[in-house]
């Protein structure tokens, strides 16, 4: 039976890469990752680890989820051609990574294997940085999937992926009628890594950050919490 092995590459710093996905990467003969834009991955280059990506399948999808879907049909194709392969993707494979939903859904049935290993994602390090306790509840969203929200979580909110400003203006517009304009927010960008900014912003301000990427990430209180 072929088998993929899906691992993450932590959250932006390489010493949060688990030693087991580390080890995996390194005698991997088939390595993948869904994208080379991501810090952890110099380090991989350091150590001489030698992969392939799939920045390429960006230029030509019509949008992400076409994207996606291709990725994953191409992992599938391919582990049944070699018999195996090592997939990877940016942070933990399952907080926010829509590939690895995919192909554990599109490998039912075949004769391939998808085994997902643990792994560090931004938000352990997010709990650790703002002294959140997720028990008390919290409610994660892609930038893209705003607008599923009809009205403000009861709960503490994330939001993932604001990587532009035209994805930050939109994001600013559907929270603007969710919370007050002048809410303040907090802005999150290269989280883990050394330049790691935290700031408070007013939500209005959001997509005037100079430094918006696809490392900016947002936490919003409750409406009904009071600042410490």
């Amino acid at each position: 039976m072929a088998k993929i092995t899906v691992l993450g590459l932590g959250p932006g710093h390489a010493g949060l890469i688990t030693r087991e996905s580390w080890a995996i990467m390194e005698r991997a003969e088939h390595l993948i990752l869904r994208t080379k834009i991501h810090p952890t991955v110099a380090a991989l280059d350091e150590a001489g680890i030698t992969y392939t990506t799939y920045d390429g399948y960006y230029e030509e999808a019509a949008d992400f989820e076409t994207l996606y879907h291709s990725i994953a049909e191409d992992l599938l194709k391919k582990a049944e051609e070699l018999g195996g392969l090592v997939y990877v993707v940016p942070g933990s494979p399952l907080v926010a990574e829509r590939t690895v939903v995919l192909l554990r859904d599109m490998a039912e049935g075949t004769p391939v294997e998808v085994d997902i290993r643990p792994g560090m994602s931004f938000v352990e390090v997010m709990y650790t940085r703002l002294g959140i306790d997720p028990v008390e509840g919290l409610t994660i969203l892609d930038a893209l999937d705003i607008e599923t929200l009809n009205e403000a979580p009861a709960q503490s909110l994330i939001i993932t992926q604001v990587y532009s400003q035209p994805i930050a203006s939109d994001a600013k517009l559907m929270l603007m009628d969710l919370y007050p304009d002048e809410y303040e927010i907090t802005y999150i960008h290269n989280l883990a890594m050394e330049d790691e900014s935290i700031r408070q912003i007013p939500l209005y301000e959001l997509d005037r950050q100079p430094d918006l990427d696809h490392l900016t990430s947002l936490y919003i209180r409750p409406l009904a919490a009071k600042k410490g």
